[in-house]
């Protein structure tokens, strides 16, 4: 193991302003990255439980995206939102098909 500290160094993506049509886009972003989180917790064999209890492999977060806590939420929508944020940064377009 390094002696050295890891230093999250994130693209910069503050001057990067979401054009509002892909706003819905961060949305169905945010629950898609939940299931895939779930599914792949699932597959970890964890359940439902009303408290995280990572010996029992249970969370409480193993619920369908429109019950989670908001905080949850809102969450996935950053992560998507910077999502976006990066490939409109590095020159992408997204555009519906």
């Amino acid at each position: 193991m390094s002696d050295k500290r890891y230093v999250p160094s994130p693209v910069d993506t503050r001057s990067v302003e979401l054009p509002a049509e892909l706003l819905p886009l961060v949305e169905d972003m945010a629950r898609n990255v939940h299931e895939v989180w779930a599914r792949n917790r699932m597959a970890e064999g964890w359940t439902y439980g009303p408290v995280r209890d990572d010996a029992k492999k249970q969370t409480p977060c193993m619920v369908p995206y429109e019950d989670l806590p908001e905080a949850e939420k809102e969450y996935d929508r950053a992560t998507s939102q910077e999502t976006l944020k990066l490939i409109l940064k590095s020159g992408f377009t997204v555009s519906k098909a």
